[in-house]
């Protein structure tokens, strides 16, 4: 399986894109996460709800694994935020 190619500020975009993702999903009528939800479970969550209102691409199945949704997290958020924004240098 080939794994995704890592893009800069990575790990600051899926943070970024975990706290967006819980806004949306709280704006969805998602109660919310508890502060003792993993954050394999967020970003989990994050990834099919964002799949199901078709704003991301959903995975194969055959490479659905915790580390590609992540990256597919981080890549959203990339792609939502202004050109200048800190972490997109």
């Amino acid at each position: 399986m080939k794994k995704p190619k890592k893009i800069k500020n990575e790990t600051a975009l899926l943070k970024k894109a975990i706290e967006i993702g819980e806004k949306y999903a709280m704006n969805r009528g998602y109660k919310g996460f508890s502060a003792t939800n993993a954050s394999k479970e967020k970003v989990e969550s994050l990834y099919r709800l964002l799949v199901s209102d078709k704003l991301i691409q959903a995975l194969p199945a055959d490479s659905e694994d915790l580390q590609s949704m992540k990256h597919r997290l981080a890549m959203w958020i990339a792609k939502q935020l202004p050109e200048d924004h800190i972490l997109l240098k």
